[in-house]
């Protein structure tokens, strides 16, 4: 018999608790590491539809990347909402685990998820880690052959689940891009450490205007900015990866088909809005 001890210890050495930030919220937030573990779903927010979702396939337990309670609470009531969550996956038998900042900082981790499924071949971390310069957030990869900043973009959106954010490239559209920084989730924090790498393209998520405007001002390499969940959604899979080769099939894991991106219309503009000149 698996238990939830067992799938977490394996989870843990893979993405070690300790190795989180010390303001984030990893680890078990609800289930008994001693119940049996026969299915597992992996996403990245653990919402309404995700819970849903476990519910439906049976699992008893649900991987998510995001932290459900980032901040400190004194109680969970059913009338709350993330309470409310809490009550329903106690009631369904399932328990919930988060791997967030000690998943972006692993390696491989949420980073080389995100540079796998675009192509790259990763060459080390973007931001090394203290204690393991083989770790730490964001990585930098390289691309087998250069290609315009216009077809890297398109690139970047083909290899991500589609979003009503869609995919945004800033720089010069016939830039040559080869060497790219990555980081899954919100980097623009780290703008300059991208600039100082000497990439040709940083991918990330919730980039600024005026943080971008000034990055690119200063001779930063080209932006390609992607919706926070489609840059962490890669994720998922590697995870469920790690937890089907070490327990040998005897935990079943599927990989959430709900997108939980908050965003659900984009719109551009229609023929006959006024036209403006791009950046000369």
């Amino acid at each position: 018999m698996t238990t939830l001890g067992d799938v977490l210890a394996v989870l843990e050495a893979a993405y070690p608790p300790a190795t989180a930030e010390s303001w984030d919220a990893v680890g078990l937030v609800c289930g008994d590491r001693a119940e049996r573990v026969t299915r597992a779903l992996f996403c990245v927010d653990p919402v309404g539809s995700t819970v849903d979702e476990a519910v439906e396939v049976g699992a008893q337990l649900l991987v998510a990347h995001h932290p459900l309670m980032l901040r400190g609470v004194t109680g969970v009531p059913a009338d709350d909402p993330k309470g409310g969550l809490v009550h329903r996956l106690i009631r369904a038998g399932i328990a919930l685990y988060t791997a967030h900042t000690n998943a972006d900082a692993a390696a491989p981790g949420v980073s080389d998820a995100l540079a796998e499924a675009i192509g790259l071949r990763v060459t080390g971390p973007l931001v090394p880690a203290d204690h393991d310069p083989a770790t730490g957030i964001g990585r930098i990869g390289e691309l087998d052959h250069p290609e315009p900043l216009r077809d890297f973009a398109r690139r970047v959106a083909d290899a991500l689940p589609a979003t009503a954010w869609g995919v945004r490239a800033a720089g010069d559209p016939d830039r040559p891009v080869r060497r790219v920084a990555v980081c899954g989730g919100a980097g623009d924090s780290y703008l300059a450490v991208a600039a100082r790498a000497g990439v040709d393209a940083y991918v990330t998520a919730d980039l600024r205007h005026h943080p971008a405007g000034e990055h690119l001002a200063a001779g930063g390499p080209a932006l390609v900015d992607v919706a926070h969940w489609a840059s962490e959604w890669p994720w998922c899979e590697q995870a469920a990866h790690v937890v089907r080769t070490a327990l040998g099939g005897t935990v079943e894991v599927l990989v959430s088909t709900r997108r939980t991106d908050p965003w659900t219309v984009g719109v551009t503009s229609r023929t006959g809005a006024p036209q403006m000149r791009g950046p000369q």
